[in-house]
């Protein structure tokens, strides 16, 4: 049995199936977990010593995450050596100047980049960002794939000028914590938003 979507809107959409919706959506959800993954060696080494401390913990986790996606894929996504080399070189600043605002305005860099790549794409080419990373397992109207990649540019530059206002208004250890736990959980409900949009293309009946 198997079950394909039917729109409840007229997008003259092409069915798609939800075993193949959930997929993706729950390969996002794994990917973060992955990605969360420095982030909780630099709040443990953090807490264990100081800033300093853990921006070398996070440079090293992220370089190590870079060579496990390369040995278990074979490749390694240009955004994760966009990353990286961001990671190396505002976490390489902060440890030689002795100065943690290079970290702090680090994170806002990446997220805006992630925002403008995926803005970018409404301009670029004839596909949007998350169309090209998503399409595969789903069938979308060009209506809702636009939708979905503003929604991702948008959410991906609010969390940048987020953190900018943490780092200017609170000390250190808040900034650590929001990092840490707050960042990654507005991803998480972020991606259930999204679930909870597309659900509505998933029909109720099973087609044999």
């Amino acid at each position: 049995m198997a079950m394909y979507i039917r729109p409840k809107k007229n997008y003259n959409a092409t069915p798609i199936y939800s075993n193949d919706y959930f997929i993706t959506y729950f390969s996002a959800f794994m990917k973060q977990l992955l990605e969360f993954f420095p982030i909780i060696l630099f709040f443990i080494a953090y807490k264990a010593y100081d800033i300093y401390i853990a921006t070398g913990v996070i440079i090293a986790a992220t370089v190590l995450q870079v060579l496990y996606a390369w040995f278990k894929y074979r490749k390694v996504e240009t955004m994760q050596l966009i990353t990286l080399g961001l990671v190396v070189v505002f976490g390489g600043a902060t440890i030689y100047l002795h100065d943690e605002q290079y970290l702090k305005w680090k994170f806002s860099i990446i997220e805006w980049l992630f925002g403008l790549v995926f803005l970018g794409s409404h301009f670029l080419g004839e596909r949007t960002f998350i169309e090209r990373m998503m399409s595969n397992n789903l069938t979308l109207p060009k209506p809702i794939w636009k939708r979905l990649n503003f929604s991702w540019a948008s959410f991906f530059i609010s969390v940048g000028f987020i953190n900018v206002y943490v780092m200017f208004n609170f000390n250190t250890d808040d900034w650590v914590t929001f990092k840490t736990f707050v960042a990654p959980a507005l991803m998480v409900l972020f991606l259930i938003v999204q679930m909870i949009f597309l659900y509505k293309y998933i029909p109720d009946e099973k087609e044999k």
